[in-house]
């Protein structure tokens, strides 16, 4: 099966607000924190090895990579990897400027459509994984959490941590929140959710006639 992801290459990346590239298409953010398997991830719902890489010493990229999907000369949008946070000993500096670019780029960027947030799927919604919920919730944008490395749990630990998410997901709308919270199990290394997460993550670049995301018939046990 052929999937629109797998066209991707890198296109640019950015240290500041200002830098961010003048592009008309929609951009999908992928965020999570430094140990949760988000560049192993990319590269695996794009069938590439190197397309986004992992840093040697956790929590020291403070870049925000972008990578063009589709026809080079005409992509259909943008995958925009975020730094990845909750690294103990990045400097007080860096974690500043994470958290400006992150806060700032979630909260106002016009070209944002939609949130995957990774998760650990041993320990998903740390204090740092709700900031990120609660910096994005005033969009009214759609958040994805994937929960990786679901492969490391036993069958009831997966049941388990994905009704936790669902649930705390549930209390958000409730606050208020307007867009729409999805998660699924997600496992790189076993392929679990591989094809759930390519058919919503493309329903948001390219949604299907009407307007009705495709992503709403595939998800299965992630609704």
């Amino acid at each position: 099966m052929a999937f629109l992801l797998h066209q991707a290459r890198f296109f640019t990346t950015v240290n500041h607000l200002r830098d961010l590239p003048a592009t008309a298409r929609p951009e999908i953010a992928f965020a999570g924190r430094s140990n949760a398997g988000k560049s192993t991830a990319i590269n695996l719902l794009c069938n590439q090895k190197r397309l986004a890489f992992a840093s040697k010493t956790p929590g020291r990229t403070q870049h925000i990579n972008y990578f063009s999907v589709g026809p080079e000369d005409d992509p259909v949008g943008y995958l925009v990897d975020l730094p990845g946070y909750g690294y103990a000993q990045v400097p007080e500096a860096s974690k500043a400027h994470w958290e400006m670019l992150l806060s700032q780029y979630l909260a106002t960027r016009a070209q944002l459509c939609g949130l995957i947030l990774m998760m650990d799927a041993r320990r998903p919604l740390t204090e740092l994984d709700r900031r990120m919920i609660e910096w994005f919730a005033p969009t009214g944008k759609p958040i994805h959490a994937l929960l990786t490395k679901c492969d490391k749990l036993t069958r009831q630990e997966c049941t388990l941590s994905l009704r936790t998410t669902k649930k705390a997901f549930e209390e958000y709308r409730q606050q208020g929140y307007e867009g729409k919270l999805t998660a699924q199990l997600f496992s790189a290394l076993k392929r679990v959710g591989l094809e759930e997460a390519h058919a919503l993550i493309e329903s948001w670049l390219v949604p299907v006639a009407g307007g009705e995301p495709a992503g709403e018939a595939a998800q299965g046990p992630a609704a």
